[in-house]
């Protein structure tokens, strides 16, 4: 690539720059040699018709030749049966010394009476023309002729297209032999990222690239270097999936294995199998739970969750999703207390994946505390935005593991669950441009659902949750 570059240049410079100079030249010349016909011209076209002997034109002659520094070369015009005779009457310069030239600008000038310019190719090299037509009783009488030869602007251009090509070959050479080392030291750290792509296309994080430098080039290799941590992160984040997901499904999956056999036993006695069959009722709950929060925890991470935000009352909202705990509630000895403004709680979100976090929450509350607690759920607007927060008086939560409870199949104790409900559950919040937050000490946890608090759009339809029935709230 340099080297063709550089051939370009080259050959712009010697087809078209050095012509063009030769041309601008030669021109220039020939506009000087007609600015001194109409400037030293005047002495002489004062004899056309006059009585003056030959000397004396003939003196006029050379005196314009010196002033001008030119060859200056009178012609009578005359009328002949097959048109204008020119005839030479004085020339500043000695025939039988210079080279016999044709002047076929003289012509020009004398059939269109204007002045004339150009150029004539001799023996001797080439000479530039400019001829100045002297009228006399309404036609051309005589054409004044100044002429210079112009050799040394053709050699002097020559000189310059040969040292175009001199250093020219010389660039080339340079640019070859430059392009190829520069080919080179980029080749190979071109190479070293194939090689570490390939590396890292065959699973190995572990080889970063080293940075030589802050170029193009580094600044990929940086970007490189990043991509390698974050594929590394997120294949150790696979196989930790895979393994805690298989470890979760196995354990359900072999506890019905082991019941289905039992049930085989024509032996059992009604309670005994009664029992079996609440076991596997709650492992296949279990296997249904896990399998839901699998796939919205795929669909997160692949980014195909579709939301659907409307405008909607949280309160009502609220009301509807802590109804559905009253059955669990009573199992559980637990009491749940709503606190509610008495305005509405209107925000514009998704109430689908609002009412999927707020179940969670108290999933969550109910899971990890013991019989009898309390919880609290309230909601209200605070700073332009809105917050869901469900509260609980537990034993609160280890503070080292505050930091991991929205990681994917964490626990924090050994109460059942799979440990994706707090994940999907923080990541449905940040889907919604809002965020999950805990805040836990013995007796006292809360869990803190914010959401901006958005203008319902024109013509929006506030969406209304079925009823439900009653909430106790008790204190």
């Amino acid at each position: 690539m340099f080297f063709a570059i550089t051939l370009i240049a080259i050959a712009a410079l010697y087809l078209y720059v050095a012509p063009g100079l030769q041309t601008r030249l030669i021109n220039q010349k020939r506009s000087e040699l007609a600015a001194g016909a109409r400037r030293y011209s005047g002495p002489i076209t004062d004899t056309i018709g006059s009585s003056a002997p030959l000397s004396v034109v003939r003196d006029r002659v050379d005196a314009a030749a010196l002033a001008s520094r030119d060859r200056v070369t009178l012609f009578l015009v005359s009328q002949a049966p097959d048109g204008l005779q020119l005839s030479p009457e004085a020339d500043s310069s000695k025939l039988s010394a210079t080279t016999p030239l044709s002047f076929r600008v003289a012509r020009q000038a004398a059939k269109t009476g204007t002045p004339q310019t150009g150029v004539e190719q001799t023996r001797d090299g080439t000479v530039a023309e400019a001829a100045y037509p002297v009228h006399y009783q309404g036609r051309v009488g005589a054409v004044i002729v100044y002429s210079d030869p112009v050799s040394d602007i053709v050699h002097s251009v020559e000189i310059v297209r040969h040292e175009i090509l001199v250093a020219g070959g010389i660039a080339l050479l340079l640019s070859l032999i430059g392009g190829y080392l520069v080919t080179r030291a980029l080749g190979k750290r071109v190479k070293r990222l194939e090689l570490a792509a390939e590396k890292v296309a065959a699973g190995d994080f572990d080889h970063p690239i080293h940075i030589d430098s802050s170029d193009e080039l580094g600044q990929l290799a940086i970007a490189f270097n990043q991509m390698q941590r974050q594929l590394k992160q997120l294949e150790e984040a696979r196989k930790k999936f895979i393994a805690t997901a298989s470890h979760e499904l196995r354990t359900p999956i072999f506890s019905l294995g082991g019941f289905v056999e039992l049930l085989e036993d024509d032996d059992l006695d009604p309670e005994t199998r009664r029992r079996f069959l609440e076991q596997v009722k709650e492992q296949v709950e279990r296997l249904r739970k896990l399998s839901v929060d699998l796939l919205d925890l795929s669909r997160l991470e692949s980014g195909s969750l579709e939301l659907r935000p409307e405008q909607v009352d949280l309160g009502e909202l609220t009301r509807s999703v802590s109804g559905e705990f009253e059955p669990t509630l009573a199992q559980h000895d637990s009491h749940l207390e709503l606190r509610l403004p008495s305005r509405s709680i209107d925000a514009v979100c998704d109430p689908v994946r609002v009412a999927q976090i707020m179940r969670i929450l108290i999933d969550n509350a109910l899971t990890h505390t013991s019989s009898g607690t309390r919880i609290m759920v309230t909601a209200g607007k605070d700073n332009g935005s809105v917050r869901l927060v469900v509260r609980d008086d537990g034993e609160g939560i280890d503070p080292q593991s505050i930091s991991r409870i929205f990681e994917p199949f964490y626990t924090a104790d050994d109460a059942q669950g799979s440990g994706l409900g707090l994940a999907i559950a923080s990541e449905l919040a940040e889907r919604m441009s809002g965020r999950l937050t805990v805040v836990s000490m013995p007796g006292d946890t809360a869990f803190t659902l914010e959401l901006p608090n958005d203008e319902a759009p024109p013509g929006g339809v506030t969406s209304r949750p079925p009823s439900s029935p009653p909430v106790h709230q008790r204190a």
